[in-house]
């Protein structure tokens, strides 16, 4: 299987990973639950959090998606990306699923947004004990 394809099959299988705001010149990291359309990633947050005002000030970030935690060589994404917040309602139905009921009432609960997370950068790690590889969105 070529890079860009496990890429793809890492994001497809792997819905829980860790994403990386900046706050007061530091890192800030929190898991949050992603959906792929490709190499763009989507999740929803309450506009009232932390990590939107962090977004807005800097609108960078750093996700690590793909990690099973069986130990060495397990094959991962270190994600790039520059994040847009959306309250478009298109993209709100796209990623509603009923495992959002316990924080919004439904994707027109006024709350709602969805960071949307353009990759710049992608690296596929420990892929056989291979060096990093870079994949081209």
């Amino acid at each position: 299987m070529n890079e860009k394809k496990a890429a793809l099959k890492i994001l497809k299988e792997s819905f829980v990973g860790t994403m990386a705001t900046v706050q007061q010149n530091k890192p800030h990291t929190r898991y949050m639950t992603f959906f792929s359309d490709e190499f763009t990633l989507y999740t929803a947050t309450s506009k009232q959090t932390q990590k939107v005002d962090e977004l807005e000030e800097n609108p960078h970030t750093h996700i690590l998606i793909g990690y099973e935690g069986k130990g060495m060589g397990d094959e991962y994404l270190e994600i790039e990306g520059t994040v847009s917040i959306s309250d478009d309602e298109s993209i709100k139905e796209k990623v509603w699923n009923k495992h959002m009921k316990p924080w919004f009432s439904g994707p027109e609960d006024p709350d709602l947004v969805i960071l949307k997370i353009s990759a710049d950068t992608i690296r596929l790690m420990n892929k056989k004990g291979e060096e990093p590889i870079e994949i081209t969105p």
